[in-house]
């Protein structure tokens, strides 16, 4: 359906990267590519890695991470004993799906807390770090950003929070050398995306499973962006999708 490929992943060898989320899905693929292309990777996972998915995780430093927790953000970022270099921020939560009126407000609630004030709380304990190396902060996105998509009022809200979060980093971060991008992320073939058709309440649950987004595209849009190259880009606000990173999936 989206006939996308990932792109070439950069060495990075001498990087530390640290990256939320890494239990599963895009995080769990986004590690293996990183340690694969060098990087000392730094895994937070919510609880334990997902069975599934925890092969990808070899060779990472792995350690539990809830990032609605201060005390957690702060010790996964003191495991950067050498310096970070970029800050992934991936962990993320579509719940709760329901209609406006029918959502509850605290459950609405506790996706800003994760999907923005947990980026918030990453970002601001890493920052010191981040300076020091001249390095990157990379988060998650996605189109439902600046689209509205019937029954994801907390993560159309939240990921438009995202969304302007990095322009603010962005804004600034400019003048520590430290670079921010937003990264949209299409429909993927992960836990979340089975979530999304369970719910049944829009077209994206529609798509079929063999139609949608290999994780591995994303993860290696977001493993380029680690890289040097990366830091020449002028545009915090990114897609997957734009064509700058198809030609370079599929070289003419």
């Amino acid at each position: 359906m989206f006939n996308l490929h990932p792109v070439p992943v950069p060495e990075l060898s001498g990087k530390t990267i640290l990256v939320t989320g890494a239990g599963r899905g895009i995080g769990a693929v986004l590690t293996g590519l990183l340690v694969k292309n060098g990087a000392t990777v730094l895994a937070g996972v919510l609880g334990e890695a997902h069975p599934s998915w925890a092969s990808h995780l070899a060779g990472a430093d792995v350690f539990k991470l809830d990032v609605t927790n201060q005390k957690s953000v702060g010790d996964a970022i003191a495991r950067a004993t050498g310096g970070l270099d970029v800050l992934i921020n991936n962990a993320g939560t579509i719940n709760p799906i329901g209609h406006v009126e029918t959502i509850d407000s605290d459950a609405f609630a506790q996706t800003f807390d994760v999907n923005v004030v947990g980026l918030h709380r990453m970002i601001r304990a890493a920052l010191p770090k981040l300076g020091a190396s001249k390095g990157a902060i990379v988060n998650a996105g996605t189109g439902a950003a600046t689209t509205p998509i019937e029954g994801w009022a907390a993560y159309c809200s939240s990921k438009a929070g995202t969304r302007m979060l990095t322009q603010m980093c962005a804004l600034e971060f400019a003048d520590r050398g430290v670079q921010s991008y937003f990264i949209g992320i299409p429909p993927t073939d992960t836990e979340m995306q089975g979530e999304i058709r369970d719910a049944g309440l829009n077209p994206i649950s529609k798509i079929a499973q063999g139609d949608l987004v290999d994780p591995i595209v994303p993860a290696s849009v977001m493993a380029w962006l680690c890289g040097p190259d990366a830091r020449k880009l002028d545009d915090c606000l990114l897609d997957v999708r734009d064509p700058f990173f198809q030609d370079m999936a599929n070289p003419s």
